[in-house]
This record gives structure tokens, sequence and C-alpha cells, in this order.
């Protein structure tokens, strides 16, 4: 089967530089522990669960040892916790998430509401928001209930979040009829590139395959967009996944993969869709 990979996938630099914080420390520390997945992405994690790095949800469970904070960051009450508790801290937090939290505070000094368009039950939206006062989180037209109209309003985004789902969400926004609005973009480029190269890819295949974890909200989107151009569109986090009879009657396959997808996923489903010999 021929197949064709997107000009842009897999790996960010901000996941890289997390995935290999979190291997050093895990070289230099003895007990070393994840405030939840570090990145969303399954065989990541287990290969790092491997290495000896705990995934926690509380940082009640952990009583001695090193604290690696994931790339989507933690909230303020989350880091005093952890220095109270006399935890080292090592920090993996991309760095688009903290200028996010940064702006968000600088925002909220301003006077203005703080309103992040974005999935509330995120990690990455809930370490924002954990991160200053006076902030609401909207996904759809119908939460922009939640705001206040009387207040001038500081709009972000999730990083992940499609530019025009951005553009939408202000649009709606801006047709309430406040005062004043303040917009900053802060969306991701490699998720926007990623984004780009995915569409134009699908278009021009029988078969298209995004790979990643079921839970990272940069390859559900990624999914979401490839399966508005083309149909056939298969998320699957890698090959033990695919279901081979959706190969039926296809002579060109396209892939790509969300931010969190580790290089040798991406390499061994290529290889193994492109030695596929239909029955």
């Amino acid at each position: 089967m021929k197949v064709l990979v997107a000009e842009k996938c897999g790996f960010c630099p901000g996941v890289r530089a997390a995935i290999n914080l979190a291997q050093k420390t895990l070289t230099d520390d003895d007990r070393v522990y994840s405030l939840g997945h570090i990145i969303h992405n399954e065989d990541m994690v287990n290969q790092l669960s491997e290495a000896g790095l705990s995934t926690v949800e509380s940082i009640e469970t952990i009583d001695s040892g090193t604290v690696l904070i994931r790339s989507h960051g933690a909230t303020l009450a989350e880091l005093d916790q952890i220095r109270e508790k006399g935890l080292k801290i090592v920090d993996a937090t991309c760095v688009l998430v903290k200028r996010v939290q940064k702006i968000a505070r600088q925002l909220n000094d301003e006077g203005y509401e703080v309103v992040m368009i974005g999935d509330e039950g995120h990690p990455e939206v809930k370490a924002v928001v954990g991160s200053t006062d006076n902030m609401k989180v909207v996904g759809t037209p119908e939460d922009l209930d939640k705001l206040n109209l009387s207040k001038k309003l500081g709009v972000i985004c999730q990083t992940t979040e499609s530019p025009d789902h951005f553009a939408d969400m202000v649009a709606a926004i801006s047709r309430k009829g406040f005062s004043e609005i303040k917009i900053i973009n802060t969306l991701c480029r490699e998720t926007m590139d990623r984004q780009t190269a995915a569409v134009k890819l699908c278009r021009q295949v029988d078969v298209m395959f995004v790979l990643g974890g079921l839970r990272s909200a940069n390859t559900r989107k990624l999914a979401e967009l490839c399966k508005k151009h083309n149909h056939q569109t298969y998320h699957l986090q890698n090959w033990a996944e695919l279901d081979k009879n959706c190969l039926s009657g296809k002579a060109m396959a396209g892939v790509t993969a969300g931010a969190s997808t580790p290089d040798d996923v991406v390499a061994e489903f290529v290889r193994n869709l492109e030695s596929f010999e239909p029955a």
C-alpha cells in the first residue's frame, strides 16, 4: 500500500522537552512522581512507567521524592502544596502553557474578567484557571451565559483549539455587546501547523489515520478536522488497534499524529501499512 505522511506530525518541541526532562530526572532521582499523565499518550506513559515514573492523581499520596510537573502544567495551589511537603519540583510544563498562565495573570491584574475558550475538564485549562483569580471557561456559545455583561473581558484560548473554533467563539462573544474586549491569541503554532498539514493530506488519500492518545485534545481535534474532509478517517493509538478490514479496496493511505505521539509509534504504523497486502 502506498502511504503518505503529513509534512508536520508527531512530537512537538514542548512534549519532546518534557519527555527528555522526565528521562533525565529518572536517571538522577530514585523516587519520581508525575502529577497526572505527563502527556496524553499511553505508549509513552507506559515506557516511562517501566523506567520508574509513578503517575499519581493526588499530592497527598506522595511522602518523599521528586514531583514532575507534566507538560500541561499545575495550579498555584498544587505547587504550594508540593513545596509545603518539602518535595522536589521538576517543572516540565510546556513553555506555551506557561505563557498562557502569565497572560491570564496579567489580564486579571489589569482588571479584566479572564475568559478562556477551551475544554473545562482539560488539564491545561485547569492549570491556567488555577494560576489566577476571576476566570471563566467557555467551550460553546451556550456557555457565554456564565459571563458578566458589566465586565470588560480578556479573552484567551486553550493552546490546542482550532483557529476556526477560536474565531467562532470570539465572534459569539463580541455579539454579546461588551463595552471592552481584549483578545490575545494563545493558540499553539505547532498545533495549527499540524492541523493544516493533516487537512491537506486527508484530501489526497483513500483512508486517513490519525495516531495518538484517545484522551489527547490536539489529536482528537486532528481527527475531527480530517473527518470533515475524509469520512474514511480513523483515530488510533497504534498499529495494534487497527481493524485491517478498513483497508479493503484502498490504494493510498495518509498518516498523521498528535503532538504527544512518539516517533517510533508513527514509524511502526507506516512500516506495517507499506508492507500490507490485502487478502
